[in-house]
């Protein structure tokens, strides 16, 4: 892997937390900036604090702005905007030759 797939996948992965930190504060009316959302902190719990509500409006939610069906069991890709990232975008999934 060279630095410029490096930083092309880095640069694929913030966009893309950065677009699902704007859906949960818009879906969810939260108080809050997208932008205090860490990449790591986990959605749930100490975190954000959402709760099975918020989950299902999140699943709508993903489905409709990235074309993506999460399937309920599989609970984990809500732990936190990074691995939502990873399974809402293929890209960050593959192999570096397929970030371009």
């Amino acid at each position: 892997m060279t630095i410029d797939e490096l930083r092309a996948r880095a640069g694929v992965r913030k966009q893309t937390c950065a677009q699902i930190k704007k859906m949960i504060v818009s879906r969810l009316d939260l108080p809050i900036e997208p932008e205090w959302i860490s990449d790591d902190q986990p959605l749930f719990g100490r975190g954000l604090e959402l709760d099975s509500l918020d989950v299902l409006e999140l699943y709508v939610a993903i489905e409709a702005e990235f074309g993506v069906a999460l399937y309920d069991s599989d609970m984990s890709v809500f732990g936190s905007v990074s691995r939502l990232a990873d399974s809402v975008n293929p890209a960050l999934r593959t192999a570096p030759a397929a970030v371009a």
